[in-house]
């Protein structure tokens, strides 16, 4: 089961963001919401409208109570007849996620859909905002967006003008995955004063070869703990890379880092925290 979690958070984070999105059909604050995303029932709970939720997509598993309402698939596959007795009058869809053909099939029935971006760190905030203008929790959206943001900025300020630090973010092993600068975790990565050593790529989460890992020679592998104590231990049949020869590994809370939520705030202060540690060895490897 923790091998088949750690696969679906990766591929979360991997999907394709191909999809062409048309204007939302915006619904004035719906009563009966079905989610197809986790990361976008949590964002309806954070609004103050989980009440509004009569269904919600697999792996949708905070807060709690969500795990209370009746599950109609997942991005990829629908259970149409248990949607159908939702009754809902709102569903949303992940913009970088949920296949076209879905959407356009769930729109061709009838059904209100509505796609959520959340690609980027700013992308999270404005989705609250827009999650709140069809619930009718403006007021509670704006105040939730608010702090997200000043938080994110108060990191930022805090880490603004520390020496740089070459970081590789592994998604997943085999295949090796990570992201480039376009990634909302590479914007953490930013906000914490590191450097995305493959932020030049142009796919948003590519595959790259050991080799271009070895001749960029990160000093900070970052992954998540879904990846488990082993994510690493490949690695160290290359000790001259930097981040193998100064320690500096570190995992990062799953669902944090993984979901683009307000809780990716959580995440980057422990990607912060795991930087700094890191120009510390890095620091004292140097030092006489």
């Amino acid at each position: 089961m923790t091998r088949c979690l750690a696969l679906i958070a990766a591929l979360a984070v991997v999907a394709a963001c191909t999809q062409e999105n048309t204007e939302p059909l915006l619904s004035a604050s719906a009563e009966r919401i079905v989610s197809l995303a986790p990361n976008l029932t949590e964002l309806v709970f954070a609004v103050g409208a989980g009440d509004r939720l009569v269904g919600v997509s697999a792996w949708s598993d905070y807060p709690r109570k969500v795990l209370q309402l009746p599950v109609v698939g997942d991005a990829f596959t629908i259970d149409q007849e248990q949607l159908a007795l939702l009754r809902a009058d709102l569903l949303l869809v992940w913009e970088s996620g949920t296949p076209t053909h879905v959407v356009d099939e769930l729109r061709s029935i009838g059904y209100n859909v509505v796609a959520i971006k959340t690609r980027s760190l700013d992308d999270v905030a404005e989705a609250i905002l827009t999650l709140g203008d069809l619930t009718g929790h403006e007021e509670d959206a704006a105040a939730v967006a608010r702090q997200y943001r000043s938080e994110l900025q108060m990191l930022r300020e805090t880490y603004a003008g520390l020496d740089p630090i070459r970081v590789f973010y592994q998604v997943a092993a085999r295949p090796l995955y990570t992201i480039n600068n376009e990634h909302y975790i590479s914007e953490l990565i930013s906000v914490c004063g590191g450097d995305n050593i493959f932020k030049d790529l142009s796919e948003l989460a590519p595959t790259v070869d050991v080799e271009a890992v070895v001749d960029r020679n990160p000093e900070v592998m970052l992954a998540s703990t879904d990846a488990g104590d082993d994510a690493f231990v490949e690695w160290d049949r290359w000790p001259n890379i930097a981040a193998i020869r100064l320690g500096n590994q570190y995992l990062l809370p799953a669902d944090e880092i993984g979901r683009a939520t307000t809780r990716v705030v959580i995440a980057a202060n422990a990607m912060c925290l795991a930087l700094q540690q890191a120009r510390a060895n890095r620091a004292a490897e140097a030092a006489p």
